[in-house]
């Protein structure tokens, strides 16, 4: 086996797998256990789970989130990779956008903290998250330059202009097609 995974080509096969065998993915939990099963299928010598909090793995700084969707790992958790997965299917788009943004520096923040490798899974069925007539503020990075950086204002609410998230770095996508009108992205960190 590897020394590193390969998680971009790993996300990639999952795609075109449940295009194959048309598997359903109807909301983030579907998308989660159906990716969970494909990993653990693809590696059998790595532990898969899910939900895990960030403690598990000796993790003493504040993080922005504390539970890991897909935490993959080997015995002596040497090699530790973590995915963070939106399927977002209520609207909501700049919101949402920004939620995409939290996970990237949750991310950054557990690879600052000793994991191998991390990534964040977008997967959606709405056009306006990637196509739409406005490409201002938190659109530009998903529908216009594909790529995240610096400091991310919040889009909406109270806090909108106000509160942010700040990336350390840059990163590059593109939307990828998932079959029946759907598209994905993922970022690695």
């Amino acid at each position: 086996m590897d020394a590193l995974l390969n998680l971009r080509q790993l996300v990639d096969d999952f795609f075109l797998f449940i295009q194959s065998k048309s598997i359903e993915i109807y909301n983030e939990f579907s998308l989660q256990h159906e990716l969970g099963i494909f990993l653990r299928e693809k590696l059998p010598d790595y532990r898969i789970q899910f939900e895990r909090n960030v403690s598990y793995f000796l993790i003493n700084s504040k993080t922005i989130k504390k539970e890991i969707d897909i935490s993959i790992f080997n015995d002596d958790k040497s090699e530790r990779y973590a995915i963070e997965l939106k399927h977002p299917l209520n609207g909501q788009y700049p919101e949402q956008m920004y939620s995409f943004v939290k996970d990237v520096k949750f991310m950054e923040q557990l690879k600052e903290n000793g994991f191998t490798k991390t990534a964040v899974v977008v997967l959606v069925s709405d056009r306006p998250f990637y196509e739409g007539r406005s490409n201002q503020g938190i659109y530009k990075y998903f529908r216009n330059e594909y790529m995240v950086y610096g400091d991310v204002l919040k889009p909406t609410g109270a806090m909108k202009g106000k509160e942010f998230i700040s990336l350390k770095g840059t990163y590059n996508f593109s939307w990828k097609s998932a079959g029946n009108n759907k598209k994905y992205f993922m970022i690695e960190v």
